[in-house]
């Protein structure tokens, strides 16, 4: 049954969204204004939350979370104005006379709910767009990260009336009373599993959804590469927020001339980016409890540990780990690891590496990495898949030039920039007739007129 305190919540947003004001582009402005000053003065809360939710060091939370928020809302301050314009296009001279517009409109209610790898930049970011396009929102952040969702909400409450924007926190039981309201649009970031309960909510009121999913990402190191460059760049996608990120690499494809090599340099850089002793880095992040913990390490149990392979359960932390001559058939390939631990496999073909990751559901986010240009326009024609690097890892994901989304079971729908825009505006086609002329030739009777409806539509 629905939750008496959301439905009055989303009853209210509705009312306050028919009153129009949302679609005045100042006021959207000004919102977006007042949301960015508020996160800059908060910058140092937010950065603590992260930290004690993921240990997630500064430099780390503020690159992959508060920056890009920060340069995605001042994309969208600067070019709102003309996103949000209606655009004359071509009328087909069968209607003349007559113009054809596209009008941007918001759909209405919007419902935001976000994961807790980045629990501030995954809310944030969709509600950024969904505040540009002149939506009401509601916003629902991770419960497991309390420390950011009570941040999240201070910031909404301290800018927004809660008719516009407003937060519920909590577990599985808020996220269920959530979904049992109508809205006008869903975006849903976490795994494949609770995207299809969304969307089986969703469906009920024939509501559209975008779904940030995940699944398993391969990274494919073939022989001719620079391996130190390589090991250096695959290592850092893999390593930052200790493995738990949608986007990283979830397993390697290492060509067999090239796996020892690349091992030993993957060994060098853990080392080299947080010491020794990596336990004691302030540069290595956490998981997130340890119900994640126990099943990581359980993931562990087939194959070769080169490096790593143990943790503190009290302190939730897994050490960067690389396991080699890992099968297809093993338990760390059955599932999205979102940890520190890197299995190889290796390959000689690289049209069996095509074969296998085409097999299994289309990935979220691909690497290849290989200095022939030839090799890598085949794989990016072959293979399916939502976003990638190529020669780099999680790039492609901080550009808000390129929309950022899955494919398949790894999602639908995209975000990032302009594409954050259009993900929570529907674009209305208007045709406007003059009422100077009226051509006759659609009117019946149809004798005789054949030729002349030939002459415009063939």
């Amino acid at each position: 049954m629905p939750d008496n305190k959301i439905s009055k919540a989303v009853e209210k947003q509705r009312a306050f969204f028919n009153s129009h004001k949302t679609k005045d582009i100042n006021f959207r402005l000004e919102s977006l204004r007042k949301l960015r000053k508020a996160v800059i003065e908060n910058e140092e809360n937010i950065l603590d939350a992260l930290n004690k939710d993921l240990r997630k060091p500064k430099f780390e939370a503020y690159a992959a979370e508060v920056g890009l928020f920060l340069e995605e809302i001042r994309g969208h301050i600067k070019k709102l104005k003309k996103w949000a314009k209606p655009k004359k296009v071509k009328t087909p001279f069968l209607h003349f006379p007559a113009k054809s517009y596209i009008y941007p409109e918001p759909y209405g209610v919007v419902l935001i709910i976000a994961p807790w790898n980045y629990p501030f930049l995954l809310l944030m970011i969709p509600l950024i767009g969904a505040i540009s396009a002149g939506n009401c929102v509601v916003l629902k952040p991770a419960d497991y990260s309390k420390n950011t969702s009570n941040i999240i909400e201070k910031i909404i409450k301290s800018v927004f009336p809660p008719e516009y924007i407003t937060v519920f926190k909590g577990g599985r039981d808020v996220n269920k009373a959530l979904l049992e309201e109508k809205y006008d649009y869903i975006c849903f970031t976490g795994s494949p599993y609770l995207g299809r309960i969304v969307m089986e909510k969703a469906s009920k009121n024939l509501t559209p959804i975008t779904l940030e999913l995940g699944g398993k990402s391969p990274c494919i190191v073939d022989k001719d590469v620079d391996i130190d460059l390589t090991a250096r760049r695959i290592a850092w996608g893999k390593y930052l927020n200790a493995g738990q990120t949608c986007i990283c690499p979830d397993y390697l494809f290492v060509h067999k001339d090239v796996r020892d090599d690349l091992i030993e340099s993957l060994k060098k850089y853990i080392n080299k980016f947080y010491g020794e002793n990596k336990k004691e880095s302030n540069d290595f992040c956490r998981i997130i409890n340890e119900k994640h913990f126990d099943r990581l390490l359980n993931l562990m149990k087939k194959g070769e540990i080169c490096i790593g392979g143990s943790g503190n359960k009290k302190d939730k932390y897994i050490e960067p780990t690389i396991i080699k001559n890992i099968k297809p058939a093993d338990p760390i390939m059955q599932e999205e690891i979102f940890g520190p631990i890197i299995p190889i496999m290796d390959f000689t073909d690289i049209n069996e590496v095509i074969d296998y990751i085409i097999s299994n559901p289309k990935p979220l986010a691909f690497y290849y990495f290989t200095k022939d240009n030839k090799k890598q326009e085949e794989l990016i024609r072959k293979v399916p898949f939502g976003g990638g690097s190529i020669n780099d890892t999680l790039v492609h994901a901080s550009t808000p030039y390129l929309p950022f989304g899955g494919v398949g079971n790894s999602g639908m729908g995209s975000y990032h920039g302009k594409s954050t825009f259009d993900t929570f505006t529907h674009y209305k086609s208007v045709l406007k007739k003059s009422t100077k002329i009226d051509v006759p030739v659609r009117y019946p009777p149809y004798e005789g007129k054949m030729k002349m409806l030939k002459m415009f539509l063939k």
